[in-house]
């Protein structure tokens, strides 16, 4: 499922313009040196990446034990309806529980010390300033999550938020080139596209947890596969010792 990832990013891109934008079009890069100025977005991209890989490789360990009680493909269906409901329960019936509320004590800081390394040209003042960015909550970044729990696996977690991440590359680096290019108009028919996106991801989960025999998209359950085999295998001695006598 790590296409969906790269498909989050890049369509995701968008509306991380519009979140993380202002910090791209803020980042104190060389722009009299073209090769310094590559190096310094690097660093940047290079942050953020870490950073999401760090919240993937957790995120990645809870899909993990929820796994090793054998519910990956129930949980694989959980998080697709989970997606689901995110775009289509009221976004007020969300606020009366207040979930992000401890996220949010801690955007301030974050905040805080982005707003310190802006103000530096420091080779690793970009890095820093990535992986801070990576910590910001994001809508889309959340939904990426929600894949990184579905992956069952932490290296898988880790691996499919850093998919995420290099999706939101080419569009990101636009940004810090080319400045707010995207208008109001094509902002907001993008924000309109975006919720389609996740549901169509989600339902893709849904299918995935299934086990519907697809390959790639919804492949059977690893226990039918050896119990198949298992049986060929027996099937297949019985004949040879039928024969043999």
């Amino acid at each position: 499922m790590l296409y969906t990832a790269l498909i989050f990013g890049l369509l995701g891109s968008f509306h991380c313009v519009g979140m993380c934008g202002p910090i791209a079009f803020l980042l104190p890069v060389d722009r009299s040196n073209n090769v310094k100025k590559v190096g310094q977005i690097f660093l940047y991209h290079f942050g953020r990446i870490f950073a999401y890989s760090i919240i993937g490789l957790v995120f990645g360990l809870v899909g993990k034990s929820l796994n090793l009680f054998g519910f990956q493909q129930q949980l694989s269906i959980f998080i697709g309806v989970l997606m689901l409901a995110v775009i289509f329960i009221p976004q007020k019936a969300f606020n009366n529980y207040n979930f992000s509320k401890p996220i949010y004590r801690v955007i301030p800081k974050v905040k805080s010390a982005l707003g310190k390394e802006l103000k530096k040209k420091t080779p690793d003042t970009f890095l820093t300033i990535g992986f801070l960015n990576g910590f910001l909550p994001c809508g889309l970044v959340y939904m990426a999550v929600f894949g990184a729990i579905a992956s069952g696996n932490a290296l898988q977690g880790s691996l499919y938020m850093a998919v995420f991440g290099l999706g939101t590359i080419p569009l990101m680096t636009s940004a810090i080139y080319l400045g707010n290019f995207l208008n109001a108009q094509v902002r907001q028919r993008i924000r309109r596209a975006i919720p389609v996106l996740v549901v169509i991801i989600g339902c893709l989960f849904i299918v995935r947890g299934l086990g519907l025999g697809i390959p790639y998209v919804s492949p059977k359950p690893m226990t039918e596969n050896v119990e198949a085999n298992y049986e060929c295998k027996t099937v297949a001695s019985e004949n040879k010792t039928i024969s043999n006598q």
